[in-house]
This record gives C-alpha cells, sequence and structure tokens, in this order.
C-alpha cells in the first residue's frame, strides 16, 4: 500500500510541516514496537501459529515502513533483526516476570501498553506545540 492509501504523509513532499513528518516517525517507531512485542509474546507462549503470525506481522509492518522494496539481503537482515529483538524481549521480560512473580505474557502486555501511552502522550505533547504555534502568530 501506498502512504497516501495508509493516510500518511510523504515525507519528501515540500508541503509536508515538520509536526507531520514527527507524528509519522513517531507512529512508525510505535507500530515497530508493537510487532517485536508481539513477537516476543508469541515467543514465550510456545504457540507456533502465534510465532509465524507474528513473524508475518513484523515483515509486513517493515515492508510498510520501506520506502524502496528491500533486497532479498536486506530482509534477511531485517528478518534476523527481528527475531534477535523479539528473542532480546522475550528474553527480558520473562527474566522480569520470573523476579516479579509473573507470567511473562503479563509483562509484555504492559510493555505493550507502554508503547500505545507513550505515542498518547506524544500526540498530546504535539497537539500542545501547534497550540502554542498557532498562539505566537
Amino acid at each position: 500500500m501506498t502512504d497516501q492509501e495508509h493516510g500518511r504523509i510523504d515525507q519528501d513532499d515540500p508541503e509536508t510541516t515538520q509536526t507531520e513528518r514527527v507524528t509519522r516517525i513517531q507512529d512508525d517507531a510505535a507500530r515497530l514496537g508493537l510487532a517485536m512485542v508481539g513477537e516476543a509474546t508469541a515467543m514465550t507462549t510456545g504457540d507456533e501459529d502465534a510465532f509465524r503470525a507474528s513473524e508475518e506481522n513484523l515483515r509486513e509492518v517493515v515492508a510498510e515502513l520501506v520506502d524502496e522494496p528491500l533486497t532479498p539481503r536486506q530482509e534477511q537482515v531485517v528478518e534476523t533483526l527481528g527475531a534477535m529483538g523479539g528473542s532480546l524481549t522475550a528474553g527480558l521480560g520473562s527474566a522480569l516476570a520470573q523476579e516479579q512473580d509473573r507470567e511473562p505474557t503479563e509483562v509484555l502486555g504492559g510493555a505493550a501498553a507502554s508503547i500505545v501511552w507513550q505515542q498518547r502522550l506524544a500526540d498530546v505533547e504535539q497537539d500542545v506545540d501547534d497550540i502554542d504555534d498557532v498562539e505566537d502568530r
């Protein structure tokens, strides 16, 4: 899908404001973070179907984030980074869960909620900055 189909802005368009650029970067980072947490959660549950679905989701997110199609080598690197990131997140989530006597899925659910919350805060801060810019004019 194109940026327009996703309702995204064109980073290279001179009409695109700095606010729109920052918002897109924050949105993309949040989507990628949630995909990583999803992969980590699937790893900790041991559900093969969930793991395959999370890998596919990660591939789709990355494909939507890049401006040009990836080469086969780049796809391999991205998949490896995704697997490593998911493994690291799963390991840290499991260690924290054990320390807190909780289930890893609870900890990883908290991580996902934190990403969403951070994104919402960034949106609110951006809205306040926009209001300040208008008032300064």
